[in-house]
């Protein structure tokens, strides 16, 4: 809403071939590209979101800065059989490339040995690296690589401080804990409390307008839930006080409160474009994997107000990116509202977030044209001002939805080694601890 008719933007491949010559043009010798862009070989495609290895490969790009996949390149097998990616030696194209993990995990350094020719100079050697700033220990433990810069620590002191006190500070209470452990495979705490507060929230914004009487649902998503963050990267607040960093915790992302007018049909496939989190899974299987990790956690919309079931034994109807792939499948089983079969032609509002109302994540039909409401709060702050009105909130989650029964199939997941202390509180779905997984993650088993 605060670029809308005041910035233009243009594929990145795009933009690249259109200024290097430019640039060359205006004397530049050596071009390094600043890419916020991951590194994804499937053949390049117009606006496609990890763009880098083509960003390489455009003439008068001589190294490329890589980024927003959270990985590591040069680095490990995640970048096995990508045309024209060398991970070992650290190019794209072969011109030198470097992705520094996430958080400050890596830094990422690329060493180029330049030789004057003639009144302009060019690369004649370099090296790429992924510089670690920490370890693991045999326990996990992480141990730091390198030592804190005492000036920089002095310079920063009174408002990391005073930051510190800010976010310490309790809003309320929560009479049991939130956690993210199980939150992709049952309905999960973290997420039923950010859908409390919008419900919240947006009854008192609507009340005076013409959508007052019409039911409302809300659409939330687990944003914390391990994968290639790593097996610490989950929601764990315990009972007690909740403070603002925990709240900041349960909802990661700055995002500003929408409401959305659809109908029951359309609620349907919004839940069927969820359901891609999940692999098929044949009837009767034993310990198949269940989640898709190409789908991220943040389009996991679950949707409260309505009760459902997912068939996992019927394919996706919708791809990662949101196109069509099976018309026919209805993994989206028993969705009722008011505990009878949902009217497809019914009005409903959906309140969510800005990036969803406004087509992000491709959700089918759900885009600007069926926003109703933009709030000028945050979700996060939203959620802040629910707990401080309710004093003490019960986040339990209601299990409004779960998996479709399928006898005599297990499938696998994993998540955090402390999920194992959360294990008789998911009363919606059976889970078993099924041993050591990797990359410091522990298995879960689901009988389904």
């Amino acid at each position: 809403k605060n670029l809308e008719g005041k910035a233009q933007t243009r594929d990145i491949v795009e933009a690249a071939k259109a200024w290097v010559p430019v640039m060359k043009a205006e004397g530049a010798d050596i071009v390094i590209a600043l890419s916020h862009s991951g590194i994804d070989g499937s053949g390049p495609s117009e606006k496609m979101e990890n763009a880098s290895l083509y960003v390489a490969a455009v003439d008068g790009i001589d190294a490329v800065f890589t980024g927003h996949q959270h990985l590591v390149f040069p680095g490990p097998k995640t970048w096995d059989g990508i045309k024209d990616a060398d991970p070992v030696k650290g190019t794209l194209h072969g011109k030198p490339a470097v992705m520094a993990g996430f958080w400050g995990s890596h830094l990422g350094l690329i060493d180029l040995l330049l030789e004057k020719d003639g009144k302009s100079w060019k690369i004649v050697d370099f090296t790429s690296e992924a510089r670690p700033i920490y370890h693991r220990d045999d326990k996990k433990k992480v141990i730091a690589d390198v030592a804190d810069k005492k000036e920089v620590v002095e310079a920063a002191k009174a408002e990391h401080e005073a930051t510190l006190a800010y976010v310490r500070t309790p809003v309320g209470k929560t009479s049991a804990p939130l956690y993210s452990y199980f939150a992709l495979v049952a309905d999960d705490p973290s997420v039923q409390i950010v859908s409390q507060a919008q419900v919240w929230y947006i009854k008192e914004m609507l009340k005076e307008t013409q959508y007052k009487d019409l039911p409302i649902l809300s659409a939330a998503a687990p944003f914390k839930c391990g994968g290639r963050n790593g097996a610490d990267y989950y929601t764990d607040v315990p009972a007690g006080d909740i403070a603002i960093k925990n709240v900041a915790d349960l909802y990661l992302y700055p995002n500003t409160v929408q409401a959305v007018v659809i109908n029951g049909a359309q609620v349907k496939n919004w839940l069927e474009m969820s359901a891609a989190m999940f692999n098929q899974v044949k009837p009767g299987a034993k310990d198949a994997d269940i989640i898709n990790n190409s789908f991220p956690s943040y389009n996991f919309d679950v949707i409260d107000g309505v009760t459902y079931q997912i068939d996992v034994s019927q394919p996706r109807r919708f791809s990662d990116d949101g196109k069509l792939l099976n018309a026919d499948s209805n993994r989206i089983q028993n969705l009722q509202f008011d505990g009878k079969p949902i009217d497809p032609a019914q009005k409903f509002v959906v309140v969510t977030n800005n990036y969803r109302a406004g087509g992000g994540g491709n959700f089918p039909e759900i885009g600007a044209d069926k926003v109703i409401y933009q709030a000028p709060d945050t979700n996060r702050d939203v959620i802040v001002r629910y707990v401080h009105d309710q004093g003490t909130i019960n986040p339990t989650a209601d299990g409004n939805w779960t998996f479709k029964p399928l006898p005599g199939t297990t499938v696998v997941f994993q998540s955090s080694p402390k999920a194992k202390d959360f294990l008789d509180q998911v009363k919606s779905v059976k889970i078993e601890d099924a041993g050591d997984g990797t990359d410091g993650f522990r298995n879960y088993r689901l009988v389904l």
